[in-house]
């Protein structure tokens, strides 16, 4: 959820995704050190699209987290001072090469033509963008969490999804329970 504390416009209501339900095949491979610098490309392809526009710009899901085997798509989390404020950075991700696919209460979602890059667009201190922070943080350094949030991930990918956000939602038990752990051990 975003803060409005000073946002533009009302954000949305619903969610909008770009182009409807898309079933895709869900495959998991195992960690591919190149996602590094896929990252680092990309990361670079965003700041000089969106210059100051983009205050945070992270590598975030299970390509940032070595030894976890993952879906080969980069998630990269931008946070911006307003997600309602589209004017100040998705006509320059679009510019820069990336489509538009969900628009949805406080977050925006572009990707790559080849759906190998997903970029979340968040708004600076939304609870989800620091969330998938503290989730990518236990993971790089939990063992037994990285080790069931794999085992979760292999049992799910096996299964027929209507789309990815499916297989998502299905994992959301499993990532609430690491997620309440990393806090825990921060305390």
């Amino acid at each position: 959820m975003t803060g409005q504390r000073g946002s533009r416009r009302p954000d949305v209501t619903t969610v909008e995704l770009v182009g409807g339900v898309e079933k895709r095949a869900l495959v998991l491979v195992d960690h591919d050190p190149r996602w590094r610098e896929a990252y680092a490309d990309q990361e670079r392809r965003i700041r000089a699209a969106l210059g100051p526009a983009a205050v945070q710009v992270e590598h975030i899901g299970s390509t940032a987290v070595p030894g976890l085997a993952a879906k080969p798509i980069i998630d990269v989390l931008v946070t911006v001072e307003d997600v309602t404020a589209e004017e100040d950075y998705l006509d320059q991700l679009l510019g820069a090469g990336y489509v538009l696919r969900v628009r949805e209460p406080g977050h925006r979602l572009v990707r790559t033509p080849d759906r190998d890059v997903h970029v979340h667009v968040w708004e600076v201190g939304c609870e989800a963008a620091e969330d998938y922070l503290l989730l990518r943080d236990r993971l790089r350094t939990d063992p037994a969490d990285r080790e069931l949030y794999e085992r979760t991930k292999r049992a799910l990918v096996a299964r027929d999804w209507p789309d990815m956000n499916a297989y998502a939602d299905a994992k959301s038990e499993v990532v609430a329970a690491i997620k309440d752990r990393a806090r825990w051990s921060q305390t």
